[in-house]
């Protein structure tokens, strides 16, 4: 009879230690340049803006060591296109030259490291 009361807090305890060691920690920051996905997913790319045609649905990026020019047929990703502009540091989702999405980086706030 003590044996089932005692069996019941022993697994409760495990199940307790078995939630911590299953639980993530937080995603470390991206890279300032460029990272490169798992083969066969999308790569993301982050540099400056060198040319930008959204009607076209064209993209030229400049990371820390090429220039990349991308292209892409999506209505969406044509509007996406539409608020990059020439100099913006971007943020690229690519995949077999194709972008997928983009959207422009927001440079840090100095008020924030003077602090």
């Amino acid at each position: 009879m003590i044996a089932v009361p005692a069996t019941f807090w022993a697994s409760l305890a495990l199940a307790g230690v078995t939630f911590a060691q299953t639980a993530t920690p937080p995603a470390p920051a991206a890279p300032a340049m460029e990272m490169k996905t798992e083969s066969g997913q999308a790569t993301v790319l982050t540099g400056k803006v060198k040319s930008v045609d959204a009607k076209a649905g064209k993209l030229t990026i400049q990371t820390s060591d090429r220039e990349i020019k991308l292209t892409t047929d999506s209505k969406t990703t044509k509007a996406a296109l539409e608020k990059l502009k020439i100099g913006d540091t971007a943020k690229v989702f690519e995949k077999g030259g194709k972008v997928i999405a983009a959207s422009p980086v927001k440079p840090d706030s100095k008020t924030k490291a003077a602090k």
